[in-house]
């Protein structure tokens, strides 16, 4: 009798997340597939499980897949684990059970915590519609190909991202979808768990001024319907600026709204003005 493949989710930072059902499962297979055994490993420990472990990461896929293969046709049972959060999604392990499944051998979930789906519950931002793109391209042409492939995605957007790409990320994602509002979710369930719904030109000011840390997920809201991009030139944004002033905005205030409109950055807007004054 062939044994069975568990996809079974971890906690993307708080153990507390961990569900009875996850802990029974890896307790009692056979072994576990883990995207990192030195990661997991301090999870099992955490947990007393004793569960042998086999690496399986993306250098490792053909070679282990076989292996593991082979192990269920056999009759064991294997639990697959990322790091953290739900594994064979934007992971290696889709192919594992891709492969496993073709094989006849059922594939059982052990549903837990996602930050996907966590960061979009808390993000603001319309939930009814929403694409999962994970991370993006290092290469320039690939990036540049999957951002303009969005432009007029409607749908709320989800990316992850590294802190060291986070401020390019921004910016390029400003420069192909104009201002939108974005929730950037910083180290979710860890102890300094963040949230800030704010925009791209906002959060670009921001992270200018602050060096990222910690692992992101953002959410970015999609093109609104029938949404045209402002064709109003720096000048005569500043011009509308120089209005909302005279009517008793504050400045910051009036750039910050124009930006919204306009295409142009809060910082752009600000700095051209002042120095337009002096």
């Amino acid at each position: 009798m062939m044994g069975k493949l568990y996809v079974t989710a971890t906690p993307i930072g708080n153990l507390g997340d961990m569900t009875p059902r996850a802990v029974k499962v890896l307790s009692t297979v056979d072994f576990i597939a883990a995207e990192d055994t030195r990661v997991t490993g301090k999870l099992l420990n955490y947990f007393g499980i004793k569960t042998p472990m086999i690496s399986y990461y993306a250098h490792t896929i053909r070679q282990r897949g076989e292996e593991i293969l082979a192990r269920v046709v056999n009759g064991e049972s294997c639990a697959i684990v990322t790091d953290a959060g739900m594994p064979c999604i934007s992971d290696p392990g889709e192919e594992l059970v891709r492969l496993l499944s073709s094989k006849g051998i059922e594939v059982v979930v052990i549903p837990g915590a996602s930050a996907a789906v966590s960061a979009l519950a808390i993000s603001g931002l319309n939930t009814s519609r929403f694409c999962f793109e994970g991370f993006l391209s290092m290469n320039k042409k690939q990036r540049n190909s999957h951002l303009d492939s969005l432009k007029d995605e409607e749908r709320t957007m989800i990316f992850y991202e590294a802190p060291h790409k986070l401020l390019r990320t921004l910016k390029d994602m400003y420069d192909k979808f104009g201002d939108r509002e974005i929730s950037i979710c910083r180290e979710l369930t860890k102890l300094y768990e963040e949230v800030i719904r704010t925009t791209f030109s906002d959060a670009i000011d921001f992270y200018n001024e602050n060096t990222p840390r910690g692992e992101f997920v953002l959410v970015i809201s999609g093109k609104e319907e029938n949404a045209e991009t402002s064709s109003l030139s720096l000048e005569d944004a500043c011009s509308v600026v120089d209005e909302l002033v005279a009517d008793g905005a504050k400045l910051s205030d009036a750039c910050k709204e124009v930006s919204h409109n306009s295409g142009h950055r809060k910082s752009e807007l600000y700095k051209y003005y002042t120095q337009q004054r002096k």
